[in-house]
């Protein structure tokens, strides 16, 4: 005995799901017509945004440096503080 499940909603999914495929289609396709049309131009945009990109990348890891600097001397100091008048007992 086989089963054939067809609905309108199975209908109507499928009809979007091929609509969005086709719309990514063109899309690429536009795209790369723009691209091959003009490609010194999508060259410059690449590197601007590289560029943008790899100077964000930079300037967060210069944070992250300067916080662990800032990290590492607040718990120098602090250990100090903290060990001042400090005596440990060892009961035997």
């Amino acid at each position: 005995m086989s089963f054939h499940f067809f609905t309108n909603m199975v209908s109507m999914a499928s009809r979007k799901v091929a609509g969005w495929v086709l719309s990514v289609g063109l899309f690429l396709i536009f795209f790369g017509l723009l691209i091959i049309a003009y490609p010194k131009f999508f060259a410059a945009v690449a590197a601007i945004f590289f560029f943008i990109a790899g100077g964000g990348l930079v300037l967060t890891a210069v944070k992250i440096f300067l916080a662990q600097r800032k990290w590492r001397k607040t718990l120098e100091q602090s250990s100090d503080v903290y060990r001042e008048n400090v005596r440990i007992h060892i009961e035997d």
